[in-house]
């Protein structure tokens, strides 16, 4: 060996190399950050789902039961509780998550990422999102993944003196997002479509590395799932198109509307709040809460938390109430304007299975396969990111018969809001910590 290294010089210093503390400490330090977003997003997910069994468990009870009103101070005063320990104690922690990773790829100064991506963030948002499901918000944990997941990868790029930041918090991003649904592939696309829209091909290595480890480290706790269990219908060529197309066209508009209300409304209530920003703050959570609460109330409790069991449900065939997609729609841009840290993910989606388990009814379809549609229609209206809805679905779902519908479904969902809202969510609401992270710094350059 040593001869062959003599007679070729490029390998011995190639072997130098690869020997180096320089080349491999930044290889470990990112290795690590994934493999910590897959377990801390399983944590997570146990912790999610134990905060909203406490709150059905505390609340449980027939309507002429006391304990059945109980939201009604439970749900506005943890909503209140949120908003406070996030603006006092983890300022930057609000709402999803998703704008404040799509923010930080376009600050430049690391002091400046360090506002809304860090491992203080990480905690308080973990912590904050599990309080919200506690007290019955509508909100998911799999935006605030995206956030912790960035976080963490950020960080890891600091300890490893890394420099690629933009490209460590897209695959951090994406392995949030995969390890939250136990979706390889929806992570990979949605670092694409909906984080990088000016995407880089030299990041290939990273995403698809982080996605991997995350991944792995998801399956060894929980082992191969999918997230809404499998779905077994299939569309008819032509009898189950209309329903396709009302899906898409119907869940699109309600998704444009979705994000019509939250965007005009967090932003009449940043203007509000400008004059007292806590004290206002903590009114607009409580009140926030307690229109939840009664939504909750007379939803039967249907619209408390994430929505994940009225939606499996509906796509494993069991038909929802035909306004529940409303009352959850409702409870929904209520706890996202709240101020509260929490996403719209799997909300988003039990919406759309109501919106479509309504519609099937209408159309004498079955329940499973329109809720898949619906979800399909309805969430790529919300996020307009089209590539990213069918392909989350498909995995999660497990259904692979029915690619073209469900591609169908989110392209007239895009296409549909867009003609309604041309400002995709979370890309909007990016713009709110931009301009926060650019009157911060020239308001130290004054004072320098």
């Amino acid at each position: 060996m040593a001869g062959i290294s003599r007679r070729y010089p490029m390998l011995r210093r190639s072997q130098a190399m690869w020997a180096s503390r320089r080349v491999w400490q930044p290889r470990l330090v990112f290795w690590a950050g994934a493999i910590s977003i897959g377990l801390i997003s399983v944590l997570f997910a146990m912790l999610a789902d134990r905060a909203q069994a406490l709150f059905h468990v505390v609340t449980g009870g027939d309507s002429g039961s006391w304990r059945f009103y109980l939201p009604l101070v439970m749900t506005p005063a943890g909503f209140v509780i949120c908003a406070w320990l996030a603006h006092s104690f983890f300022p930057g922690s609000q709402g999803s998550g998703i704008p404040q990773a799509i923010a930080a790829r376009h600050l430049r100064d690391d002091e400046d990422r360090g506002h809304l991506l860090s491992l203080r963030l990480a905690a308080g948002k973990v912590a904050l999102t599990v309080i919200g499901l506690a007290c019955g918000g509508s909100i998911g944990r799999e935006g605030p993944t995206v956030q912790v997941g960035a976080s963490l990868m950020l960080q890891a790029a600091r300890w490893g003196g890394m420099a690629q930041a933009r490209g460590l918090i897209l695959a951090g991003s994406a392995a949030g997002v995969a390890a939250a649904f136990n979706t390889p592939l929806a992570g990979i696309v949605f670092a694409i479509e909906e984080m990088g829209r000016a995407y880089e091909s030299r990041t290939n290595g990273l995403v698809l590395t982080a996605v991997i480890l995350a991944g792995l480290a998801s399956l060894g706790l929980l082992g191969n799932y999918t997230y809404f269990g499998v779905a077994t219908g299939t569309v008819a060529f032509a009898t189950d198109w209309p329903l396709v197309i009302a899906c898409g066209v119907i869940g699109g508009g309600f998704g444009a509307l979705f994000s019509l209300l939250a965007l005009r409304i967090t932003r009449r209530v940043r203007r509000w709040n400008g004059l007292q920003p806590l004290w206002r703050a903590l009114l607009v959570a409580g009140i926030c809460g307690l229109a939840v609460a009664a939504i909750g109330l007379v939803s039967g409790g249907l619209t408390f938390g994430t929505g994940y069991a009225q939606a499996r449900g509906a796509v494993e065939g069991a038909p929802l109430p035909a306004f529940f997609f409303l009352e959850k729609f409702a409870a929904g841009v209520l706890s996202m304007v709240s101020g509260i840290p929490g996403g719209i993910f799997a909300p988003s989606l039990a919406v759309g299975a109501g919106l479509g388990s309504t519609l099937g009814l209408a159309f004498g379809a079955g329940t499973g396969l329109a809720a898949l549609l619906g979800m399909a229609g309805y969430f790529a209206g919300v996020v307009q990111a089209p590539m990213t809805a069918f392909v989350i679905i498909l995995e999660m779902t497990g259904n692979h018969d029915n690619v073209i519908a469900l591609m169908c479904a989110a392209m007239l969902g895009y296409g549909t809001a867009r003609l309604i809202s041309n400002e995709p969510l979370y890309h909007a609401l990016s713009r709110v910590f931009i301009a926060e992270a650019i009157r911060r710094r020239r308001a130290v350059e004054q004072q320098g």
